[in-house]
């Protein structure tokens, strides 16, 4: 039908481009917050282009939703304002009759919002996470660049050390200074080496002097060694850390019905799937023109709708992670009451009930 092929033709258009505009704007700021993680130090410099992309596939459906609400109400938008809406109306076409066209439409696309939210989100944060841990949990030999002073991974301790062996294992002209509670000291040797003792990594120094102190007593203990021992770390880099909630997948978290930040964390997995339903029938409920407000007041309207109905999922979230909300009462309110309220609002404009025809009044005899 050429109503519908019409539609379909011009949503994959302004589709295609919204989200091409919206995935180079997050990948931008995404790019952005990860040379910033690298920075401070929480992302390895040569993983900054995977945490990047990881972090941009978490958000496609967030992005995939949006894309998908803009590219509704700018396409009926722009058909209020040139009159197509008026022909089709006189062509025995109501509004809600556009609502089939716009679900063949954006089917495919509320199937891939399911699959990224319920099975690429967890995935995603999982290998992110992975990343980090990786990157904290490396030794502090590791951690140290040839020429450069160091800090270890709890801060106790500061190294140099010189490099200057082909040998990743074994470095020369060594200095740690070490603080414990009220003991200091200060390490130095001419060479050390790597190895593994009893699945623990230790640092033998070679030919150096120690100094130690204690903070608020005098005197200063000096000791030289022909090699000293230090422990750097366990032999294997992988530690067995919880996974964060982010993490877990989704077959996990409803195994899990009675922890409140599992089910907050599945409710908002389903809820990104929800919300693309919910945007398709609420952008062809508040799609219009009005003159007066210029051509992009119903787009400015309908970004603050979506700003406010992703807000509401956050505070929502929060709520049932906290225990206040149980999560079938928050679905059914937030979810099920924007739907209801959509549906209404498309009832109220196809069949263009007034207040005055609903509740008439009685002229006066």
């Amino acid at each position: 039908m050429l109503f519908d092929s019409s539609i379909r033709k011009e949503l994959a258009r302004s589709f295609g481009a919204t989200l091409v505009v919206l995935v180079t704007v997050v990948m931008t700021m995404m790019l952005i917050r990860t040379l910033g993680q690298a920075s401070r130090g929480s992302v390895s410099p040569s993983d900054v282009m995977l945490v990047m992309g990881f972090t941009v596939l978490g958000q496609l459906p967030t992005i995939l939703s949006l894309s998908l609400f803009v590219a509704v109400v700018s396409v009926l938008s722009r058909m209020y304002r040139d009159s197509e809406m008026v022909i089709w109306f006189s062509g025995g076409q109501g509004l809600v009759s556009l609502l089939r066209p716009l679900l063949r439409f954006a089917w495919p696309v509320m199937v891939v919002i399911a699959i990224l939210s319920l099975g690429v989100w967890p995935w995603a944060n999982a290998q992110i996470q992975e990343l980090k841990t990786r990157y904290e949990q490396r030794s502090d030999v590791d951690r140290i660049a040839p020429g450069e002073f160091q800090e270890s991974a709890n801060g106790s301790r500061v190294f140099f050390i010189d490099k200057d062996s082909p040998d990743t294992q074994v470095g020369n002209n060594i200095f740690i200074a070490a603080s414990s509670g009220a003991k200091e000291s200060v390490t130095s040797a001419r060479s050390a080496r790597l190895e593994i003792r009893a699945d623990e990594r230790f640092a033998l120094l070679s030919q150096g002097q120690r100094l130690e102190s204690t903070m608020g007593q005098p005197g200063l203990k000096i000791s030289e060694f022909a090699e000293y021992g230090t422990r750097i770390g366990s032999a294997s880099g992988a530690a067995t850390e919880q996974l964060a909630v982010k993490t877990r997948a989704t077959h996990e978290l409803l195994l899990q019905p009675t922890i409140p930040v599992y089910q907050a964390e599945l409710g908002w997995r389903l809820g990104l799937a929800l919300a693309a339903i919910n945007f398709v029938v609420l952008g062809l409920a508040l799609a219009s023109v009005n003159p007066r407000a210029g051509r992009s007041g119903g787009m400015m309207f309908a970004l603050f709708a979506f700003v406010v109905y992703y807000n509401l999922m956050t505070l929502g979230q929060s709520w049932v992670g906290a225990g206040k909300l149980g999560l079938p009462a928050f679905m059914l309110s937030l979810h099920g009451g924007t739907l209801a309220l959509a549906l209404a609002v498309l009832a109220v404009r196809h069949n263009h009930w007034t207040l005055r025809r609903l509740w008439p009044t009685r002229s006066a005899t």
